[in-house]
């Protein structure tokens, strides 16, 4: 459980994450130990970054209600690896006759 100070300075902090403010070394150093030592502290930076990392953020939307619950890496763009749909039919569609499923 994160005291009273603590809480405070962090959030402190992490709001200046969210506006894309200059945070101090120093500063950052010490988030960081203490997101290390404590869950919640960890909690609340990686959710300021994520805000960050979508300033667009709806507040009714998929990306502010994983934010939320903390679910996903610090970048919630939802990136994948295809770039059209062909690539997603071709990486489903496989033609190995070494598959171990199959059977003889």
């Amino acid at each position: 459980m994160l005291s009273t100070k603590y809480r405070l300075r962090l959030e402190f902090i992490c709001s200046r994450i969210v506006k894309g403010e200059e945070v101090q070394l120093t500063e950052m150093i010490w988030a960081n130990k203490l997101a290390k030592a404590n869950q919640s502290a960890a909690s609340m930076l990686r959710k300021a970054r994520r805000a960050a990392a979508n300033p667009k953020m709806n507040e009714e939307g998929l990306d502010n209600f994983l934010n939320q619950m903390d679910i996903g890496g610090p970048s919630s763009t939802h990136k994948t690896m295809f770039d059209n749909p062909d690539d997603i039919t071709e990486w489903f569609h496989h033609e190995k006759t070494d598959d171990w499923r199959q059977r003889d």
